[in-house]
């Protein structure tokens, strides 16, 4: 089957199922063999979804009426974004699209023709599109106007970066491999990274690479993750003897730095209430020799599934709108509704209100969310701190970060890393 098929399939399953890109991809990439192809058809994906508002204002200026067909709209996506974005020369893009259609044989000549016309209005067209803001930034107006009101002054640096392809950082475990000595093992194998100085664990890739391509995967060396995630273990400061609860653990790259760091624990306990993301907390902390108690349930409801022994850590990873990580899950542009944050926040204020009980005295709790709203992160921790006088804020004293009123934000793209926020609170 064609690979810009494919492509359209997967993007059809996102914008009419509302299927998450990751998952629309892989069931789709597992079917063809050549690594080309699948790299192929995973930037078209991507492509199509970073630059979703753009190619549809084109695709709407080029068209009389709405296209219905889900599935001819994306390919038409598919064959627009060749044009604009990929180094695909013109003639191959516009055939191999045409004949990507199947057996709706009666889109070919719109698909021929929409794709032509768009090389023949291109100036004017493109000129069009930068003067309409959601085009231009390639945003929904809805997020233009969350992240604008948030961050007026840092506004088109969140929207700019959103479209950029994030760098691929890694977590070196310096429980197995101190990072000068693996930055050393990259060398050897010609692999370009830097250090990153703003987390003791994180080395940036100057390419993305293969994770099998790369030393010591298979023996736990590393793991993948963005340096802002890996900030939260140091956050938490874990001693050695402490009972650590990390809330909302999958997919668990937080919980296995937490135990890389301080392997010493007495006991870490990762909950989170969905059983098939937890399956992926098992598989990574098998991966990296680590062990910790594993419980599938809802941590709003401490009564179903707490022992009544206080913890001296708590990390709750909030679930959130995900919107400081959008340059890795475009998807999220598309998917994400106005009417979703205000749930959000009440989950995260349930949570805290949840599990504040369960911290002992003197003991730390890190909010952390990978969101730049501040509703649901500088906001959420003033009122939490409101409504529990025993709580006073730990400040985070660093050189990354935007210090607000309660917290500190980063910034999407600040020091090369991923939108998100950090609160740290101690129980008197």
């Amino acid at each position: 089957m064609s690979t810009r098929r494919i492509a359209a399939q997967v993007l059809s399953r996102v914008l009419d199922d509302g299927q998450s890109l990751t998952t629309a991809l892989d069931s789709a990439l597992a079917k063809l063999e050549s690594a080309k192809e699948r790299a192929f058809v995973q930037a078209l994906c991507y492509g199509v979804c970073r630059y979703f508002y753009r190619l549809d204002f084109i695709l709407s200026q080029l068209l009389d009426k709405p296209l219905k067909d889900t599935d001819i709209k994306a390919l038409a996506l598919v064959g627009l974004y060749q044009l604009i974005f990929m180094r695909v020369k013109p003639h191959a893009a516009i055939s191999e699209t045409v004949s990507a259609v199947g057996k709706k044989t009666w889109a070919k000549g719109l698909i021929n023709a929409l794709l032509r016309n768009y090389l023949r209005l291109q100036d004017k067209l493109d000129a069009k599109a930068e003067k309409n803001l959601s085009a231009a930034t390639s945003h929904p107006d809805w997020l233009l106007e969350q992240i604008t009101h948030s961050w007026p002054e840092h506004a088109p640096q969140i929207f700019a970066e959103n479209n950029l392809q994030a760098p691929m950082s890694l977590r070196v475990n310096l429980s197995k491999i101190s990072r000068d000595d693996y930055l050393q093992q990259l060398n050897l194998h010609t692999i370009s990274a830097t250090i990153a100085t703003q987390c003791l664990s994180a080395i940036t890739l100057d390419k993305p690479a293969a994770v099998e391509l790369l030393p010591g995967f298979a023996e736990g060396w590393f793991s993948v993750q963005d340096c802002a995630a890996q900030l939260a273990a140091e956050l938490l400061d874990v001693q050695a003897g402490d009972r650590v609860l990390d809330v909302c653990a999958a997919p668990g790259g937080k919980t296995a730095h937490i135990l890389e760091t301080q392997p010493d624990v007495k006991e870490l306990v990762a909950i989170d209430i969905d059983a098939t993301r937890m399956r992926r907390v098992s598989d990574n902390l098998q991966r990296l020799q680590c062990q910790a108690t594993q419980i599938i349930a809802d941590a709003t409801r401490p009564q179903d599934w707490w022992d009544k022994i206080l913890f001296e850590r708590i990390l709750l990873d909030a679930p959130c709108s995900a919107l400081g990580v959008i340059r890795r899950h475009p998807d999220i542009k598309l998917l994400r509704r106005p009417d979703d944050i205000a749930a959000l926040q009440a989950l995260q204020q349930a949570l805290l209100q949840a599990i504040w009980p369960l911290l002992a005295q003197g003991g730390t709790l890190v909010y952390a969310t990978c969101s730049v709203l501040k509703q649901e992160n500088e906001q959420q921790a003033a009122a939490f701190l409101a409504t529990h006088p025993d709580a006073i804020e730990w400040p985070i004293t660093s050189a990354w970060g935007v210090t607000r009123p309660v917290g500190k934000q980063i910034i999407t793209g600040d020091l090369g890393m991923d939108g998100f926020y950090y609160a740290r609170f101690k129980k008197q």
